[in-house]
């Protein structure tokens, strides 16, 4: 059961890049980075294609497809979004590191090139067990490339960096910016039902359990 045990902070592993501005981190870092951030996408992708709901950033994400009209996708509205969000990093002082311009590229690519292949269950059980998967994915790979130390995601990098710029706490920033995007995507377009919820409720704790599991199997590689 210790390996359930949610984690408190981010944990070193022998995977984890010692300087995360480093602009030649060590191909194992580089495989297991880019390994997460391909789970993170396809977990994503996963709950989309559920349809019953996406996550606050990805119900923007189809908000702005929609709003684009027919020649924009998901995949290619989330490249978009994470681009924007890294425009804000310029007044917040904020520092992208390689993973920053890994995880815009490759979540969005990973769910541009699986969405279209993935159908949507009609039953609301299999929806609801393909939301739990897709949440479990992502937190997977959100073990892995915040364990490889590479830098913070463009939206992470933003909720610090606000943090920093007004003094308030990274749970009412970060909880101020999800209910945000989620009321303007939903304005816009976006699926918005029970999966986002669900997503909600579990994406925390799975994520803090996966960085215990990555933790201690960094940790038994030592060994």
């Amino acid at each position: 059961m210790e390996f359930l045990r949610p984690a408190k902070n981010v944990p070193t592993t022998w995977w984890s890049a010692d300087d995360p501005w480093t602009l030649k981190p060590s191909v194992s870092t580089l495989i297991l980075l880019i390994i997460g951030l391909i789970i993170f996408g396809a977990g994503d992708a996963v709950l989309i294609a559920a349809g019953i709901g996406n996550t606050p950033w990805t119900v923007l994400a189809e908000g702005i497809a929609i709003t684009l009209g027919e020649d924009w996708t998901i995949g290619k509205a989330t490249f978009l979004v994470s681009v924007l969000v890294l425009l804000l990093w310029i007044p917040l002082r904020e520092k992208p590191g390689f993973g920053t311009i890994l995880n815009a590229i490759l979540i969005a690519a990973t769910i541009e090139v699986l969405l279209p292949i993935l159908p949507t269950p009609e039953s609301l059980a299999v929806q609801l067990a393909q939301v739990v998967a897709g949440v479990i994915m992502i937190g997977i790979g959100s073990g892995l490339y915040l364990t490889a130390n590479l830098g913070p995601g463009p939206r992470d990098g933003t909720m610090t960096g606000l943090t920093k710029v007004t003094g308030i706490s990274i749970g009412k920033v970060r909880g101020g910016i999800e209910l945000s995007v989620l009321l303007i995507g939903w304005a816009m377009g976006g699926t918005f039902w029970i999966g986002t919820i669900i997503f909600a409720v579990l994406i925390g704790p799975c994520v803090a359990i996966c960085l215990n599991l990555a933790g201690r199997l960094g940790e038994s590689s030592d060994d």
